[in-house]
């Protein structure tokens, strides 16, 4: 009988699930491995939507004095009698997600951290009448929270100092250490890359951070989620506290993502065990410390589509929930070999890399090394062991990321050739033209330099369906043309048909890969196609008066161009 508890798609906070009947994959023991080893400040670097805000949530409901242990009940944790007695609702907590900051200028982001630390302070609005805090406290706690025309108030020192002094005025108030977590802390410093304000973001965070974390008293431990580790230099200067954990360690390999047990659990409770092959190719794959993790984010979402549609297809959830900006640039900036090995990544191959996990954004775009370390913590690229040298095997984690990929190499190759106005137009007359060795000759130089799909693995008709992609792109230059591909299927184009109205010319274009390597006999069979299905009618139908039939075989660099009868 399948499972009557909601799937949680996009629900990130911990009590919700638990008290509104949503499914939760216990991740508790995460609780457990920070109590009995855990550092006093800990960085955890996970790539986006693999349930950290989650865990961070989690962490609070227990923590937090007042706790509602019922949230617990049935779950790991609630085993270990011990630490639930000494540590559940024992200890004040301050929360701070920062994957909503952001702004076009410094003063917005700035005032975005201003918001959210000024609304977290109103949660203890009981400090301001405290009889454990002397008056001056009770001011310092009002000098955060002030209003001033419905905006809050503090300028940059008192936000700077913000955290500690809630912290302090908490500890005071409990009598017990505070805890601080602090969820996405590297958003910001993102934003502020991308609109041209890093300097400023850095130096607020800086002292937000070293203030809150690094010679504080009234903090019991504090716990950061992030994506990318940025250089101690850059943030936590003179931190002797401080613990990373990243994809790359072993401690608390199991605790963000799921793994294959517990993809399988899922699957079975919500009778979709038959789509395990398809859950594993397109959304398995990552690599964290010693565990294989699947991303929580992609196999929810196919679960509920499921529910929906017991005959969905797998679909890019995770490359579709946010920009996917940084390989974009990495593809601007790759150079011959970097495309080869892009190449040989798209092929299911490794490529072996030197990784630096500590970077600052202004490092990113000064060499293509960095960006190969930032697609692997970020989650574009996981990792097969190391070589000898030290080098990480790189490879493309799964089907999803792998369409990502080449979707984003075909927006690149699209908006590189949109501005080769001259050769696109010699191409587009030399099919009006039937000049099949002039196609041949400038079709040949864009598939040379761009990346191609070297895939043997793949199946024909995808292959295909990336020169067909190619074509379309260049023939799309021509804006009074109607250049139209038949509804893509899930073997790909079926053919191209163009319609150049200014004398009614109609033409079909049938392309093949010749896996084999002979090229003749795909551009003879392509030729055969159009004439078995007459796609020359659709173009009579609409109103095309003359006819040009090309059959183009593919196979990996090369083309060949053969006009019909």
């Amino acid at each position: 009988m399948a499972n009557s508890l909601k799937l949680p798609v996009g629900i990130e906070n911990f009590e919700e699930i638990r008290k509104f009947g949503f499914y939760y994959m216990d991740k508790t023991k995460l609780i457990e491995q920070l109590v009995e080893t855990g550092g006093k400040v800990t960085l955890f670097t996970r790539p986006r939507r693999f349930g950290k805000t989650l865990n961070m949530s989690m962490l609070r409901a227990f923590f937090e004095a007042g706790a509602d242990t019922t949230l617990f009940d049935g779950l790991y944790i609630a085993g270990n009698k011990e630490i639930c007695e000494q540590y559940m609702g024992k200890y004040p907590v301050i929360f701070l997600s920062l994957k909503s900051v952001e702004g076009l200028s410094y003063e917005d982001a700035r005032y975005r951290i201003t918001e959210l630390a000024g609304r977290e302070a109103q949660r203890f609005s009981f400090l301001s009448e405290s009889d454990k805090l002397s008056d001056n406290e009770k001011e310092q706690y009002q000098a955060i929270v002030a209003l001033h025309n419905g905006k809050y108030s503090m300028d940059e020192n008192i936000l700077t100092s913000s955290i500690y002094i809630l912290s302090h005025l908490l500890h005071r108030h409990y009598g017990q250490k505070t805890v601080i977590l602090i969820d996405e802390y590297d958003v910001p410093l993102d934003k502020a890359f991308q609109n041209g304000y890093y300097r400023e973001m850095v130096s607020l965070i800086r002292g937000l951070f070293g203030m809150a974390l690094k010679t504080n008293d009234s903090l019991q431990f504090a716990v950061l989620t992030g994506c990318l580790r940025i250089s101690k230099e850059s943030i936590f200067t003179g931190f002797n506290n401080f613990e990373v954990l990243s994809v790359l360690n072993v401690p608390y390999d199991e605790s963000f993502g799921f793994t294959d047990n517990e993809v399988e659990k899922l699957l079975d409770d919500y009778t979709f065990s038959d789509h395990y092959p398809e859950v594993k190719e397109w959304y398995d794959g990552y690599h964290f410390g010693n565990t294989d993790i699947y991303c929580p984010w992609d196999v929810i979402r196919y679960c509920k589509s499921l529910c929906a549609d017991p005959n969905a297809m797998p679909e890019d959830f995770w490359s579709n929930s946010s920009g996917n900006a940084i390989v974009r640039r990495f593809i601007d900036k790759a150079d011959v070999q970097t495309k080869n090995e892009i190449e040989r990544l798209i092929a299911g191959e490794c490529i072996e890399k030197e990784i630096s996990l500590e970077l600052t954004y202004d490092e990113l775009d000064k060499s293509i090394e960095n960006l190969w370390s930032v697609l692997f913590t970020t989650g574009y690229l996981t990792h097969q062991g190391r070589t000898e040298s030290g080098k990480y095997r790189l490879t493309i984690p799964n089907r999803e990321i792998k369409n990502l990929f080449i979707k984003k190499i075909r927006e690149w190759f699209s908006d590189v050739s949109r501005n080769d106005g001259k050769k696109l137009e010699e191409l587009s007359n030399a099919f009006l033209e039937k000049d099949p060795e002039r196609i041949e000759q400038i079709f040949g130089d864009y598939l040379w330099n761009t990346i191609s799909i070297r895939d043997t693995a793949a199946a024909k008709e995808k292959k295909e369906n990336f020169y067909h992609g190619i074509l379309l792109g260049l023939l799309g230059y021509k804006a009074t043309w109607l250049t139209k591909s038949n509804a893509e299927s899930g073997t790909g184009y079926s053919d191209i048909l163009v319609e150049v109205p200014d004398n009614r010319t109609g033409i079909v274009i049938e392309l093949k890969y010749a896996e084999n390597g002979d090229m003749d006999a795909a551009c003879a069979k392509a030729l055969e196609q159009i004439e078995e299905k007459d796609y020359v009618d659709r173009l009579r139908q609409d109103g095309m008066r003359n006819f040009i039939k090309y059959g183009i075989a593919c196979f990996k660099k090369d083309c060949k161009v053969v006009v019909g009868e």
